[in-house]
């Protein structure tokens, strides 16, 4: 330490000598320039004599700048060496000001000197000198790696990304902007590789629909995929499709699509569709399935509870009736309307029905324990579960949709394309999401298989319905080209919605990751899933006489949980998967998605509203027609039940295989 010290005092004894000998410079060049003033002096004669030996040697007066640039040299060498106690308040816009001032009144005041104004030449010298010498000062005090210059350490989170467009048969494209290295470039997201699954996160307002999920069907259908769409706030993501559909067919080639909707607010434009298709319901299982994405759509807090006694039961005794429709008369009256009605019925009714029919006799045998036991009250309330929540959906708009047979669910059957848009609505999401979800869980089933038209299938807002068999969807649908992308807000709406096991699959299996501006837990989840990189780390200590730095280098977040939580609208971070033929080196991205929205606006205003898909006739007013239609529907399904009942009652009552189950429930 003493040795360091030693050396300090020797440095600035040095940086002292050549201040002075700068100095002195200056000060020979106003003696030799203003001999005018002091010509009378007692060693003029000497010093004129030294001054002139220096200029021989070196030609320091051959005119009134050499000496002062050799002074401002040794001035400039002084002021480096120093090593003073450093100061934040000291900016460059002084310093440039005093050294300008300076450097103009040091250098240009040559002319002075010819016209006999030697005082003023030896003020202005001596005051530039000052200046020059105030501004080196302050240059060497200038605290010249301020850290407050980057005070959310953007540098360190920055990081180049992908600039080429890399495009393909199934790619979906987003051009990007992002900041790098104090400069703006454009880049390109590049999901090379659909199928692995995309979401989308976002709070309310972040962009990501008018951002990414509207650009995915866009693309989808300019490349010719088969599409389905859950829309949420029909018709807004409905609209968007059928007009792209009408301006860019030509990615469908020979075959073209056809554009269908279910809405349950407007039977109008809406077309009609059985979710539970007897040609595609070929086992019990799938009535079992179609009975659990029902109740679980209507009862949100059963999937946390999934096995409880409380919770299969009303599912089995649903999934029995489905099947039984299923077999009656080849499933004419395989509707979920009907599975409604049947249900509805007296349980004195329609345990006898269920129960002589073979496949159903062991399905069934806990409702006979229970009834052979003696717990009727449990029995009741076993159906009663069931009944409660269906009964919510006793519609003659929704029985009208779900009874008709416009189309199939195949929506990428190669010889029939179709592209179908399903409408909720906020405000009776509860019911409609229940109906919906049996499309959805149907879609899934009949999509998911070899040999078929490549297919997109958009939910967005995916917490508002209930999706059975997402998680396999997402797992094994890339083998079959099915293109999966989902919207929501966080995480912990998935959870909430769909259960911590099937939310853990779905965060974890998919490959391309577009978030918004997220909070909490779901901001620290996506910051630990983009990783970490090698950052340099600053720090700085201040004394007395000097200032010294430290530099390390740590692994910190790439994209610290903070950051996602306050992104700018437009502004996504995300990853994205690649192929063995098309490798991306950069997958993770912190950019703001390119939209034009001027393109983006003039195209809207082109749009047209969907057709009228359903014509109710052509006589009377079309409002009458459509309401007496559909109450006509109403009550046809009401009473092909009711007569379902008395024929099967007394088809049972007549076999005397049979006739006992009557009895047992009489």
């Amino acid at each position: 330490m003493s040795q360091q010290e030693d050396d300090l005092r020797s440095l600035a004894k040095i940086m002292d000598m050549l201040r002075g000998v700068s100095l002195i410079l200056v000060v020979a060049n106003i003696y030799w320039f203003c001999q005018s003033l002091i010509g009378g002096w007692r060693f003029h004669a000497e010093t004129m004599k030294v001054l002139g030996n220096l200029n021989e040697a070196g030609g320091l007066f051959n005119n009134p700048w050499n000496a002062k640039w050799w002074a401002l040299l040794l001035l400039a060498l002084s002021c480096f060496g120093t090593k003073g106690v450093k100061n934040e308040k000291i900016k460059w816009r002084q310093i440039w000001i005093i050294l300008s001032v300076g450097a103009t009144l040091f250098f240009l005041n040559w002319w002075m000197v010819s016209l006999g104004w030697t005082v003023i030449y030896i003020l202005t010298t001596v005051a530039g000198f000052v200046c020059l010498l105030l501004g080196g000062v302050w240059t060497s005090r200038l605290l010249k790696n301020n850290m407050m210059d980057d005070r959310f350490n953007e540098e360190n989170e920055s990081f180049m990304q992908e600039t080429e467009k890399q495009d393909n048969e199934y790619s979906i494209n987003l051009p990007t902007k992002f900041f790098y290295k104090k400069k703006w470039h454009k880049g390109w997201i590049n999901v090379v590789n659909p199928f692995r699954a995309s979401i989308v996160l976002g709070t309310p307002g972040s962009g990501k629909s008018y951002a990414v999920v509207n650009n995915f069907i866009k693309q989808l259908i300019e490349k010719g995929f088969g599409l389905y769409i859950y829309d949420y706030k029909y018709p807004d993501l409905s609209t968007i499709a059928y007009n792209h559909l009408e301006n860019h067919p030509e990615g469908y080639g020979k075959i073209q699509p056809t554009f269908y909707v279910i809405n349950f607010d407007d039977p109008e434009h809406s077309n009609r569709c059985n979710p539970i298709h007897p040609d595609f319901m070929t086992d019990i299982a799938d009535a079992y399935e179609s009975a659990y994405t029902i109740m679980m759509n209507l009862n949100r807090s059963w999937i946390q509870k999934q096995g409880d006694f409380f919770v299969e039961s009303p599912i089995v005794l649903l999934a029995a009736i489905i099947w039984y429709l299923r077999c009656f008369e080849d499933g004419k009256y395989c509707t979920f309307p009907h599975a409604i009605e049947f249900l509805c019925r007296p349980y004195e009714q329609i345990f006898p029905i269920l129960t002589s029919v073979p496949q159903l006799e062991n399905y069934l045998s806990p409702f006979m324990d229970a009834w052979q036991g003696g717990a009727a009250e449990q029995l009741a309330g076993q159906i009663a579960s069931a009944k409660i929540p269906l009964s919510r959906m006793i519609s003659p708009q929704l029985y009208w949709i779900m009874t008709g047979d416009d189309f199939t669910l195949d929506i990428n059957n190669p010889k029939e394309p179709k592209i179908l848009c399903v409408g909720n609505n906020p405000d009776r999401q509860n019911i409609y999401g229940a109906a919906l979800g049996l499309y959805n869980s149907r879609i899934v089933k009949l999509i998911n298989k070899k040999g078929m038209l490549k297919s997109g299938v958009i939910i967005d807002e995916l917490p508002t319905i209930y999706f059975k068999g997402l998680d396999n969807l997402i797992a094994t649908a890339r083998s079959n080209k099915v293109a999966v992308c989902l919207g929501f807000q966080d995480f912990s709406q998935l959870k909430r919605d769909y259960g911590d096991k099937e939310a853990a699959v779905v965060m974890n299996t998919v490959g391309n990751i577009f978030s918004g501006q997220v909070v909490g837990e779901t901001a620290k989840t996506l910051s630990e899933r983009f990783g970490k990189v090698l950052q340099q780390r600053q720090s700085m200590s201040i004394n007395r006489q000097d200032v010294s730095h430290s530099f390390n280098t740590q692994m910190d977040s790439l994209i610290p949980a903070s950051k996602i939580s306050t992104l700018t609208q437009g502004m996504f971070v995300g990853a994205v998967s690649d192929n063995f033929d098309q490798r991306i080196d950069q997958k993770i991205f912190h950019a703001e998605i390119v939209v034009d929205a001027k393109a983006v606006e003039a195209e809207t205003k082109k749009y047209v509203d969907i057709p009228q898909l359903t014509d109710f006739g052509d006589s009377g007013d079309e409002k009458i027609r459509q309401q007496i239609a559909i109450q006509k529907n109403y009550d046809d399904v009401r009473q092909s039940v009711k007569d379902i009942i008395e024929r099967e009652i007394a088809r049972i009552k007549a076999d005397p295989s049979l006739s006992h189950l009557w009895k047992n429930f009489k």
